[in-house]
């Protein structure tokens, strides 16, 4: 008996820095998916990896966040999707999502949850002059930044360190951590083990 692939989607909004490790690291993404058009699409575009825009239309408070979600998790159907990974992508959605594919959407964070959660994690960090921070791993949920951990690792914070430097040195262990975390949860997958 052959064991199948399972189908990865990497929803992204950005650059694109954690995609390109995800892609260098050999996963079997079958679709990138951006709210926006952004360096992330071109990079998936080049790659040869086939990229849909789901584009978000309103960053005011007409948002409809569900009617949004819906069009996100009908995209993801249509390719057949086993596991989704964020990658960077800057809307928070709503239950459907989280509902049909519970257990099944990883996410990264920089910062060691459950300490600094939210979008400004890094500022937050050096707010509170710890003198470590890192980056998270999680199964994803629909209340943002929880969901059990499956990997975490530490970066120690600099006495000089800036936003931008502490958040690339974050990045770089991201670009490892994320990536080989997401093998191993796609392998264990493959087992049956995360359905």
């Amino acid at each position: 008996m052959v064991e199948e692939t399972p189908r990865l989607a990497v929803l992204a909004s950005g650059t694109g820095t954690i995609l390109e490790a995800i892609l260098g690291a050999g996963l079997p993404v079958c679709v990138v998916i951006a709210d926006r058009p952004c360096r992330a699409a071109r990079l998936a575009e080049n790659a040869g990896v086939p990229v849909e825009i789901v584009e978000r239309e309103s960053y005011g408070p007409d948002f409809d966040r569900l009617a949004y979600t819906h069009r996100l998790v009908d995209s993801v159907k249509r390719h057949q999707v086993d596991v989704v990974a964020m990658a960077g992508f800057g809307t928070i959605l709503a239950a459907p999502l989280f509902t049909d594919y519970a257990g099944r959407i990883l996410n990264t964070h920089p910062a060691l949850l459950p300490a600094f959660k939210g979008w400004h994690a890094v500022r937050d960090a050096l707010a509170a002059g710890v003198t470590a921070t890192g980056c998270t791993v999680h199964v994803a949920t629909e209340v943002v930044d929880e969901g059990p951990i499956l990997a975490q690792e530490e970066v120690i914070v600099e006495p000089d360190d800036t936003e931008a430097s502490l958040h690339e040195r974050i990045k770089s262990v991201e670009r490892r951590l994320y990536p080989e975390t997401i093998r191993l949860f796609l392998e264990n997958f493959s087992k049956g083990a995360n359905r």
